[in-house]
């Protein structure tokens, strides 16, 4: 891959636009480069990227490539790119059905069948479906982020199929797209379709019989060009069929009509710990005795990764290991709509349960919230595995292999052996109901002896699969593991495949080398190209390669913080997987001479996007902190290249901006002037109208005065450059609450944290900031008095950025950090004499960094007698300077609306705690929300607080 596209696919993208295709048609190298992996050890650079905005745009483009001169480029189809092996990879076209074709389009709730289009999420489908009273079956560990034509595509399952069926069980139609039009099962075949199924059928039916013979009956049946189902023995050709599970090399489709179930009233999850995994294993038969939904297990392995990661601290307390305890976990799910037939089966569980050697804690909830917090818990071992540090870490290659239940326990123990003989660790988790155990061993997949070691293994399991009359691939699909399958289907049938390939794709170009081909070679393990698996150790772009593509960062969830530059684009480069593999390749092609390359011009783009939340350095299972690498490349490219003018002017004000904030008596009355020729300078909008004025000299604290004894009670307030320069109010609304509560406030005169110089990558600037601050804040901290910071981005900084930096700094705490402790203390508040509620709104780093941000903030509310609800939120849109330059505000509105917008509208007061973000919502609703402190000193009636009768909309 270069950063120019060929003269051919250049060619394509003109005769595309001149179709009207009416999507977007990129060659974009980072694009590419995000397109270019996925939850895989697999990197394949595609040529041009297209996302169709429906299925005319795929018919014009089908037409497009049916085209002489474009007949030898492939087309494959992706949805969310969650495959573990490699299945929407490939050269030629890329067809992006995630980003526009993710429509709900019919549900019909009588007959229970919903039509979809292929990118729709498995959550946001389920989340529209739930007012109805219906769900989608499959239960995937990624279903914030994979798609239903994905599903479609590999046969996806889960959690829940020994009961509702893979994805294969749960459709009931599909429509698919050729040059001459749509075919859909559930309309009349057009004359044009005549042919293509008739030579599909005869072919499907002469090789059914040897098809049937080679596929082991199982619950996780074999599926991808499935002969006995499309050749149903009462006649008939189900042609449909063929295509689940067959990763899009028959073909694009463009609608799928799935079966939808009833949602059961009553739920029950008992979580069991088994002093050792093989006790775990071995309780999976005689349980199945009471029927439950589901049964999973998690090994110890995964076990001490959840410990290390702070997750078991969702479980009850009885069933968290003690000390250095290895423990393993089976969770049993039960769901009905009797509750007392429910209860029934649980207490004969349990009963059973009893007898099983190994036993440990046992423990039964009842609650959704908390099942949903504890199915949590095991569907993190993905994740989990892939934070393993170190040069080798576990890989997806043979994780879903699939035997009889009965037949397990041996076949584990086989597989376990074939591990130790090559001296790899490995991790377990799994659906050991049906037979699937997720392993993942650790290779370092940059070496090739680990990349020889890789297929040894997997011939090894495959054999052992068909020893035990399994299957390889029973739940993640096929990808380049299909060079497996003309073994393992036989010849006869094997030949069946390709003349069903032939009719649906005569010119081989879907997702060509993938499962089947006709002339063609077919992909392998070992011939696939791998992705760059490590850098230099401690390098600032490590994480950049340590990101596996699980893909966490895609999730649809307007209320989730992360992404938000990919919640409003949809587009894989604006998120930290794209750019984190923009940011490989880039690193990759310098350090090692890879041909594949990303334009810095491209690379540049895809971080300027960025709103350096933050929220990737923590929701990520693997800590891709996207901000933090962007600024070592910013520091590399503007090391050679000269800076914008807006970048040098924005790193000098920050520099100077104590001096601003000191001379703001003289600046106020010009800042008007001033800010009108900022913003053209800046290329930026909506500056802050006013410049603060000083608080009395009673309410602040020199430097020169620091680490000196202080009086009981006070408090030290610290602020960032802009609270300082610009918000007067959240200074006095602080001061007035605190004071309310009893303590004595003191804002210490500012100095700048470096931030904008960090996120520009101007390092020495920042560093120098950094330690300027760093030393105030060790003289601050000499005094005894606690430190709080009002900006939770500001502390977040410092926790996060300061010691990435080698800064040390002494602990800063948020207001709420500081008020729950000390009523976990025994410290009384003041209570108010008023019934009052209130909406808090939390800064989006503060929620993904501190989790329990809001909670503690309840705490506080709660301790003054105040209902304070605080809702999931996304990011308001703003992040610092990015909501005000002119070239984000369409990103920048567009997440206020997804999110913030709605809570404007409610009547009760809302509160926020992150400056940008009482910005924004000032310039996008025209409301001034205050801070939580400055509501609390109206409620307690301090000095020159607002009345309660203020307080609402409107005031």
């Amino acid at each position: 891959m270069t950063g120019e596209p060929s003269s051919g696919i250049s060619q394509l993208a003109e005769a595309l636009r001149a179709a009207r295709f009416a999507g977007e048609i990129e060659t974009d190298s980072a694009l590419r480069a995000a397109m270019s992996t996925d939850n895989s050890v697999y990197q394949i650079f595609p040529d041009l990227i297209v996302a169709p905005r429906d299925a005319e745009d795929v018919i014009r483009l089908l037409g497009v490539l049916d085209l002489p001169a474009f007949t030898g480029i492939g087309l494959t189809a992706r949805g969310g790119g969650t495959g573990t092996n490699g299945q929407a990879l490939n050269r030629g076209v890329i067809l992006d059905f995630r980003r526009h074709m993710n429509r709900l389009i019919e549900v019909n709730a009588a007959e229970q069948w919903a039509d979809v289009e292929p990118g729709i999420v498995l959550d946001d489908l389920n989340e529209q479906l739930r007012p109805l009273g219906l769900f989608f079956a499959p239960e995937t560990s990624t279903s914030t982020r994979c798609t239903v034509g994905g599903m479609v595509s590999t046969d996806a399952s889960g959690k829940g199929s020994r009961v509702y069926g893979k994805t294969s069980d749960n459709i009931v139609g599909l429509e698919i797209a050729r040059a001459q039009g749509l075919l859909a099962s559930f309309a009349p075949a057009p004359v044009w379709a005549g042919p293509m199924l008739a030579r599909a059928e005869a072919v499907a039916r002469s090789g059914r019989d040897a098809f049937v013979t080679a596929t082991p009956k199982l619950n996780r049946r074999f599926t991808g060009y499935d002969l006995e189902r499309a050749c149903p023995d009462k006649g008939g050709f189900e042609w449909w069929r063929l295509f689940l599970g067959a990763e899009g090399t028959l073909g694009p489709i463009t609608r799928v009509r799935v079966h939808l179930h009833r949602i059961e009233t009553e739920k029950r999850l008992v979580v069991v710990g088994f002093g050792s995994f093989s006790q775990a294993l071995a309780s999976a038969l005689p349980l199945l005795s009471d029927a439950p939904t589901a049964i999973e297990v998690m090994d110890e392995r995964v076990q001490q990764l959840a410990q290390a990661a702070g997750i078991l601290s969702r479980l009850p307390e009885a069933l968290c290991p003690k000390g250095a305890a290895r423990v393993a976990y089976v969770f049993l799910e039960f769901n009905g709509d009797d509750a007392s037939l429910l209860d029934g089966r649980v207490a004969a569980s349990l009963a059973r349960l009893a007898t099983l050697p190994g036993i440990g804690a046992v423990h039964v909830a009842k609650d959704k919230a908390e099942i949903r917090d504890l199915w949590a818990i095991r569907s993190a071992g993905v994740g989990l595995l892939g934070k393993v540090d170190g040069l080798a870490r576990p890989v997806a290659f043979v994780e879903d292999c699939v035997v009889p239940p009965e037949h397990l326990a041996a076949f584990v123990e086989e597989f376990l052996a074939v591990l130790s003989a090559h001296g790899l660790g490995f991790g377990m988790y799994g659906h050991v109901d049906v037979g699937c155990l997720h392993i993942r061993p650790a290779l370092n997949i940059d070496l090739q002896k680990d990349r020889d070691t890789l297929v040894s293994i997997s011939k090894a399991v495959f054999e052992l699969t068909r020893k035990y009359g399994g299957i390889f691939w029973g739940e993640h699909g096929k990808g380049v593991r299909g060079a497996f399958l003309a073994e393992w289907i036989g010849p006869e049938a094997y030949r069946a495949l390709q003349g069903v390939k032939a009719a649906f794709d005569p010119k081989g170009q879907y997702n060509p080398g993938k499962l089947v081909s006709v002339d063609g070679e077919i992909m392998g393990i070992a011939t696939t190209a791998f992705r760059p698996f490590n850098t230099t150790e401690g390098h600032a772009l490590e994480r950049a390669f340590r990101c596996n593509g699980n893909a966490q960062c895609l999730s649809y969830q307007a209320t989730a913080p992360m992404c938000p530059s990919f919640k409003a684009s949809a587009d894989l480069r604006q998120s930290p997987k794209g750019r984190a593999d923009a940011l490989r390749a880039w690193k990759a092609a310098r350090d090692r001479g890879t041909p594949e390359r990303v334009d810095e011009a491209d690379l540049l783009g895809v971080l300027d996007t960025c709103l350096g939340c933050k929220a990737c350095a923590s929701s990520c299972p693997v800590q891709v902190d996207i901000p933090h690498m962007r600024s070592a490349f910013y520091a590399d490219y503007y090391g050679r290249k000269g800076r914008p003018l807006g970048d040098r002017l924005t790193i000098l004000a920050e520099r100077w901006s104590r001096l601003q904030v000191r001379m703001a008596p003289i600046v106020r009355p010009v800042w008007p002037l001033v800010r009108m020729f900022a913003g053209p300078l800046l290329q930026a909008t909506d500056l802050p109208k006013h410049i603060a004025r000083p608080m009395p000299k009673t309410d602040r604290i020199g430097l020169d005065e620091l680490g000196k004894p202080l009086p009981d009670k006070t408090v030290l307030l610290f602020q960032d450059w802009f609270t300082a320069l610009f918000d007067e109010d959240v200074q006095r609304d602080a001061l007035a609450g605190f004071k309310a509560l009893g303590y004595r406030p003191l804002l210490v005169e500012m100095l700048p944290a470096g931030k904008a110089a960090l996120n520009l990558g101007a390092m020495a600037d920042f560093k120098a900031m950094a330690t300027a601050l760093a030393q105030t804040l060790h003289r601050a901290a000499a005094s005894g008095a606690p430190l709080i910071g009002l900006d939770p981005a500001f502390v977040m900084m410092l926790r996060e950025d300061y010691p990435k930096a080698g800064v040390d700094v002494p602990d800063m705490l948020l207001p709420q950090e500081f008020l729950a402790r000390e009523i976990a203390a025994g410290c009384r508040l003041p209570t108010s004499r008023h019934e009052f509620s209130a909406t808090l709104l939390s800064h989006c780093t503060e929620a993904t960094s501190l989790p329990q941000a809001g909670s503690l903030w309840g705490e506080v509310f709660a301790a003054i007698s105040v209902t304070l609800s605080t809702p999931a939120t996304g990011c308001c849109g703003m992040a610092g300077l990015f909501g005000h330059q002119k070239r984000h505000q369409p990103v920048s509105r567009r997440l206020f609306e997804m999110s913030w917008a709605q809570h404007m509208r409610h009547e009760r007061p809302v509160v926020a705690t992150g400056f940008s973000c009482r910005c924004q919502a000032e310039r996008l609703d025209g409301r001034a929300l205050r801070h939580p402190l400055g509501l609390i000193a109206d409620l307690l009636g301090s000095s020159g607080a607002k009345g309660v009768d203020d307080l609402m909309i409107g005031s």
